[in-house]
């Protein structure tokens, strides 16, 4: 062993202790903070209450850095060579058809041996391990496009948490880390990836329609102007989005931190972070405590796709460009480069 490595026991879910062993702890992960591997570990250590209940019982993809974030980065799907025995996978099938396992975040053993990979972004799936083809999570994140800010990400969370519980959903808001904002509600695992998308779509056109001036459900950049956009296209088959209490790979190791819906206009994001954040959760606690307690039923957001379908004749939206060519979806070209001899019906 590495006379510089350190070895963290940890709690099993089976009652006894893990010993993982965490290399190069001096790493530096995030050069302009000199944030360590090291720190990082004992980041997640700190945070395990919320971060287990954000990435338990989920596929995660982990997004790697080996050599710090102004390195290398790759997306870590399969699980990693050297994974411990016991830290569970599960099988996940992937848009193109195949399927491989992934691994599953069950005790925070298994999170620091994710550290230990050089992840510093947990990215768990919208779905439980043992039904991982119905969503139990509706996620929406609202995206500000150039011109717009944080600020106005709120003022579009706010608005969105209105309709959400119009719907009979229970929003509960993050920041991401970056300069947006993260809305989810659970459901209960009744409807496939496709529905749940839709429902979205539903949601994401209706925002707009009361929001016109600050919200756009347009998935092409050149069509969204100055406004918040909700991308609906996080709730496709393998995408994912950073996890609650997750650092991001940013200047400042910022973190997707849960914030209560009565604060969220007075806090500042970049002042969360790996530094921050455990503090914040020892004192206030975690914003999203209640979460698993408040299951809605994603039908009435399904609703709102059906009604604009039925009465708006809207139909479907493009789909990620590495998805193959799916049912009734428009052409998948930017409307400025689309030729309308080429297209029926363009």
């Amino acid at each position: 062993m590495s006379a510089d490595a350190r070895t963290l026991e940890l709690p099993g879910l089976d009652g006894t202790v893990r010993k993982v062993r965490v290399s190069s702890p001096d790493r530096v992960m995030w050069p302009q903070a000199g944030i360590t591997k090291g720190e990082l570990a004992d980041y997640v250590v700190a945070v395990q209450d919320g971060l287990l209940r954000a990435v338990g019982d989920r596929p995660v993809t982990l997004q790697r850095f080996p050599n710090g974030i102004e390195g290398e980065e790759f997306f870590s799907k399969n699980p990693p060579r050297g994974a411990p025995e016991w830290a569970r996978t599960v099988m996940c099938t992937y848009p193109s058809g195949r399927r491989h396992p992934q691994l599953v975040a069950d005790e925070i053993a298994t999170v620091v041996w994710m550290v230990q990979m050089n992840t510093v972004t947990f990215h768990p799936w919208p779905v439980r391990a043992e039904d991982n083809d119905n969503p139990d999570e509706l996620r929406i994140d609202l995206d500000p496009q150039p011109g717009r800010g944080f600020t106005d990400a709120v003022e579009a969370a706010y608005g969105l948490k209105a309709l959400l519980e119009e719907l009979g959903l229970t929003p509960w808001a993050k920041t991401s880390g970056n300069r947006g904002v993260h809305v989810y509600c659970r459901v209960k695992p009744t409807h496939e990836f496709l529905d749940v998308r839709h429902g979205v779509i539903g949601i994401a056109r209706e925002l707009e329609r009361r929001m016109p001036e600050l919200v756009t459900s347009a998935w092409w950049k050149e069509e969204r102007g100055e406004k918040v956009f909700v991308d609906f296209n996080q709730a496709c088959r393998d995408r994912t989005i950073a996890a609650a209490y997750s650092p991001r790979p940013l200047a400042g190791a910022p973190v997707s931190t849960p914030v209560a819906w009565d604060e969220l206009r007075a806090v500042e994001p970049q002042a969360f972070t790996v530094r921050t954040v455990p503090q914040l959760l020892a004192t206030q606690g975690d914003a999203w405590a209640g979460i698993d307690d408040a299951i809605g039923d994603v039908s009435s957001a399904i609703a709102l796709w059906d009604k604009d379908v039925q009465e708006r004749r809207l139909g479907e939206m493009p789909f990620p460009p590495d998805y193959p060519k799916m049912p009734g979806e428009p052409p998948r070209v930017q409307p400025s480069k689309k030729n309308p001899k080429n297209w029926q019906g363009a």
